[in-house]
């Protein structure tokens, strides 16, 4: 009984611990966006997309602080959200809502790094994604044009991602009129810089390269698999289409710089193998990395 409690506290304080460090990647990953916003985005006039951008253009129109026009639309966006989709958003999207704005109020006298706008682009795009991404693995976001896609996405039918490409778009389109041309296409450069890095810091560099393996000598090359390149190997039901024969396919993950000596392997093993290969973004599991 004693054993059962004293687990039962271990779990609750490591599910404490847990939510503690998501709500610091929410803080550190809100701050990350609103000084890359700071520093290089706003006093380039680059609009990339969402309530930023829209802050940048009304900051070019009327001179309003992009601080306060965050705030004004964040949180009506963020109550709406709740209403019209119900409360799963949680207290950390609230925070990160709140929070990013507060930090563009607090670093908005920061001298910019760069006046070039395609260096700014570039790096104040890399910043925001590195921020949203850090977020992301938080468990939350930071609200905004995000959760205005999911209420067009419920009401349209439309796909998620063809709703945030049509506010982002609108949102370029706009950048493009207010300042000109250029700025619009800096904001299309930043657009795909900051999607791509979001991308990095959800499944890292590591990237990996998946190998299917139609062989007769199957039994062969798994030993090799298992022995010399020292990875796992599953073996697949198939059938082949032309003989309807039983064709069983390895399939084995590994990393990148061992590619080439699988290949190898099963060229000296089966000249005659059929060798299909394919990017594995992330793999989880014993000998790679824990979920």
């Amino acid at each position: 009984m004693n054993t059962q409690k004293v687990n039962k506290k271990k779990r609750k304080t490591g599910s404490g611990n847990s939510k503690l460090v998501e709500y610091v990647f929410v803080l550190i990953g809100s701050a990350l966006v609103a000084i890359s916003f700071n520093l290089f985005l706003l006093p380039n006039e680059v609009a990339s997309g969402g309530v930023s951008g829209i802050s940048t253009i009304l900051k070019a129109i009327t001179g309003w602080e992009p601080a306060y026009v965050q705030w004004a639309l964040n949180i009506p966006l963020f109550i709406a959200g709740v209403i019209l989709l119900g409360g799963s958003f949680g207290i950390k999207t609230l925070v990160g809502t709140i929070f990013l704005p507060f930090v563009v109020f607090l670093t908005k006298d920061l001298e910019p790094w760069t006046m070039d706008p395609l260096l700014a682009s570039l790096f104040g795009c890399i910043g925001v994604g590195l921020g949203l991404g850090i977020t992301f693995r938080g468990k939350a976001s930071t609200g905004g044009t995000d959760l205005a896609a999911q209420i067009i996405h419920k009401y349209t039918g439309l796909s998620l991602g063809v709703c945030v490409a049509l506010i982002d778009g609108l949102i370029v389109i706009a950048a493009a009129v207010v300042f000109d041309i250029e700025k619009g296409l800096y904001a299309l450069i930043g657009l795909y810089v900051t999607s791509k890095t979001i991308d990095i810091v959800q499944v890292g560099l590591g990237r990996k390269k998946m190998a299917l393996i139609i062989t007769n000598r199957q039994d062969e090359v798994r030993d090799g698999i298992l022995n010399k390149i020292d990875r796992g190997v599953t073996k697949l039901s198939a059938y082949g289409g032309y003989t309807d024969h039983e064709r069983p396919v390895l399939m084995c993950v590994v990393d990148q710089t061992e590619f080439t000596k699988l290949k190898q392997l099963v060229q000296s093993i089966d000249p005659s193998a059929f060798i299909i290969v394919s990017d594995a973004s992330e793999v989880l599991g014993e000998g790679f990395k824990r979920a």
